[in-house]
C-alpha cells in the first residue's frame, strides 16, 4: 500500500522559503509559475479531457498568475476560455503581471467578475493562495459561493481558496474542489481538519525543484507511509509468549464491557504475548465465550487489580471505564505505575477532571471532544488548529498525543509531528477508538517506542478502515481487527 506523494509537510511560510531558495539558486520566478501552470493544465486535461471549456476565476496575487497562464494554455489548445478577474488585474505586479500579459497575448479576454457572470466548463480556482491571513472577504466570498453552487467541476490551483494552508481550517468560506494541484511542497492543511473535505483528488508537482535545495528546509511534519513507519522486529525461531509482553486492558464498566474487550482482542491479534482484561465481574463470562485466549479477571476494587498490574508490561486504560468511583479508583491505581500506558476514552475525561497524573512515556488518544476537555477549550478551537492542539496536548501532559479525526496527528512533547492521511468515512462508527488503543498497546509490548507505536498503530488502523470502507456503510469496529493483523504482517513480517 503506497502512494506517490512526498513525506514532508510544510507550512505556508516554509513553502515560500522553498520558493525563494529555488529562485535564489537560479530558477526565475516566472519559470516556476509557468511550470505550475503546465502541471495544472496537464492534470485538468487528464481529469476532464473532453470538457472543451474553462472558466478561470483569478485573484490578484501569484495564484492568479498561475490561473492566467492556464488560461493561455487552454486558449492555445482551442478550448473556450473565460477569465473572470475578481481582483483588479491592473494591480498585478511582477511575475503575475507578466502572466496576465502572456494570457492577453494569447488572445485571452479578461472580464471583471460580477455576481451574474456566467460560469462554464471546468472552473479553475486561482483566487487566493496559501498566504491568506484571516477570514475571506468580499468580493472573494461571492466568487467562492458561486463556484460551490455551480455544480461544475472545479480545479484548485495550489490549494482551494479559503482553506488555511497550515491548519486545514476553512477561513469563513472555502472552495470545494474536485481536483487540487499543489506545488513544490505539500501543505499540512491539505490533509487535516477541513482539508480532506475541500481538496478532492490531490496532485503534487515538484516543479523540477532541485532536491538538495528542497532538503535545506525542514518540514513542519511528516506523512506516515512505509518509509516513515518503524516496523516491529521479526521474531526469533526460539521466541516464546514471554518475549512479547503482557498487556493489561483496564475498563468495561457496567453497560460498556464491549469496549474493553475490543481493545483486548486487538492487542491479542497484533502480537502481544499475553493479554489480560480487568473488567467488571459481570463481563467475565461473555469475554471467555467470545475470546478464551484473553485472560479475563473480574475486579471490584483496586485490591483485586494490584496483582494484575504488577504482572503487566503495558497498560491500556479507559475503554468503557466510565467516570464513576469504580473507574476512577482503577485509573488512580494505574497512574501510580511507571509502565508504558495507553490512555483512551474515559481515562482522558478523568484526567481532564484533575486529581490524576499521567505516567511518563504514555500515549493518549483523544478525539476532538476529549482534547478540548484536556486543554480546557472548545472543540471549535481544537479543530481550528489541529497541529497546534496536538502539540499542546503532548507538551502539557509530557506524552505522545494522538489526536484522532480527519488527518490524525501524532505529536511528541518536543514538537515532533506526524500525520496519518489514510482512512475512510465508513470509520465513523462506535468502538474504533477502542481497537486503536489495543493495537498501540500491543506494539508497545513488542518494544516499539511510544511515538513509533502510536504512528504505526494509527497507520494500521486507518489503512484497515480504508480497505474495509470500500464495502460501504455498516463497518463494525471488530471488522478491523483481522485486517489490521494482515496489514501488520505485510508491514512487519513475523519471520525474517
Amino acid at each position: 500500500m503506497t502512494d506517490s506523494l512526498p513525506v514532508a509537510l510544510y507550512t505556508a511560510a516554509q513553502v515560500r522559503e522553498l520558493d525563494a531558495r529555488l529562485i535564489a539558486a537560479g530558477t526565475p520566478g516566472f519559470e516556476l509559475m509557468q511550470r505550475a501552470a503546465h502541471a495544472a493544465w496537464r492534470a485538468l486535461r487528464r481529469r476532464w479531457p473532453d470538457a472543451g471549456a474553462v472558466t478561470v476565476l483569478a485573484g490578484r496575487g501569484n495564484n492568479a498568475g498561475d490561473g492566467y497562464l492556464v488560461a493561455a494554455l487552454a486558449q492555445r489548445s482551442g478550448w473556450q476560455v473565460r477569465v473572470l478577474a475578481v481582483g483588479d488585474p491592473q494591480a498585478l505586479q511582477g511575475d503575475a503581471a507578466q502572466a496576465l500579459a502572456e494570457a492577453r497575448a494569447s488572445g485571452v479576454v479578461v472580464e471583471p467578475w460580477h455576481a451574474e457572470a456566467m460560469l462554464q466548463g471546468v472552473l479553475v480556482d486561482a483566487l487566493l493562495g496559501a498566504g491568506i491571513a484571516g477570514d475571506v472577504r468580499e468580493p472573494y466570498v461571492g466568487a467562492i459561493e458561486a463556484i460551490n453552487a455551480s455544480a461544475l467541476p472545479v480545479l484548485a490551483i495550489d490549494l482551494p481558496s479559503g482553506l488555511c494552508a497550515n491548519s486545514g481550517r476553512v477561513l469563513g468560506h472555502a472552495v470545494r474542489a474536485d481536483l487540487s494541484v499543489t506545488f513544490i511542497g505539500l501543505k499540512l492543511g491539505l490533509f487535516t481538519a477541513d482539508g480532506p473535505d475541500r481538496v478532492g483528488t490531490l496532485v503534487f508537482d515538484d516543479l523540477q525543484a532541485d532536491p538538495q535545495i528542497v532538503s535545506q528546509v525542514a518540514g513542519d511534519a511528516a506523512r506516515l507511509d512505509q518509509s516513515t513507519l518503524v516496523p516491529v522486529a521479526p521474531r526469533s525461531p526460539v521466541a516464546h509468549k514471554g518475549s512479547f509482553g503482557q498487556v493489561l486492558v483496564i475498563g468495561g464498566d457496567l453497560g460498556t464491557g464491549g469496549a474493553a474487550l475490543l481493545s483486548a482482542e486487538a492487542a491479542l491479534r497484533c502480537g502481544a504475548g499475553m493479554v489480560t482484561l480487568a473488567t467488571r465481574p459481570e463481563h467475565v463470562t461473555a469475554s471467555l465465550v467470545r475470546r478464551p485466549e484473553i485472560m479475563c479477571s473480574g475486579v471490584e476494587s483496586t485490591y483485586s487489580l494490584t496483582a494484575l498490574v504488577e504482572r503487566a508490561d503495558v497498560l491500556v486504560v479507559g475503554p468503557g471505564l466510565g467516570q464513576a468511583p469504580w473507574g476512577r479508583s482503577l485509573l488512580s491505581l494505574a497512574a501510580q505505575y511507571e509502565l508504558p500506558q495507553v490512555w483512551d476514552a474515559d481515562a482522558l475525561n478523568l484526567l481532564a477532571a484533575g486529581g490524576i497524573e499521567l505516567p511518563a512515556a504514555s500515549v493518549i488518544t483523544p478525539h476532538p471532544g476529549e482534547a478540548a476537555r484536556l486543554l480546557q477549550c472548545s472543540v471549535a478551537e481544537i479543530q481550528a488548529d489541529r497541529p497546534a492542539a496536538a502539540r499542546a496536548l503532548a507538551h502539557r501532559y509530557a506524552c505522545v498525543a494522538l489526536l484522532k479525526g480527519a488527518g490524525t496527528l501524532i505529536a511528541t512533547a518536543d514538537g515532533r509531528l506526524a500525520l496519518c492521511d489514510r482512512g475512510h468515512p465508513a470509520m465513523a462508527s462506535a468502538g474504533l477508538g477502542d481497537v486503536l488503543a489495543g493495537v498501540i498497546g500491543a506494539l508497545l509490548a513488542q518494544d516499539l517506542k511510544p511515538f513509533d507505536a502510536a504512528c504505526l498503530g494509527a497507520w494500521l488502523h486507518a489503512s484497515a478502515g480504508e480497505r474495509l470502507g470500500e464495502q460501504g456503510r455498516g463497518l463494525a469496529a471488530s471488522d478491523l481487527i483481522p485486517v489490521i493483523r494482515q496489514l501488520l504482517e505485510e508491514q512487519s513480517p513475523c519471520r525474517k
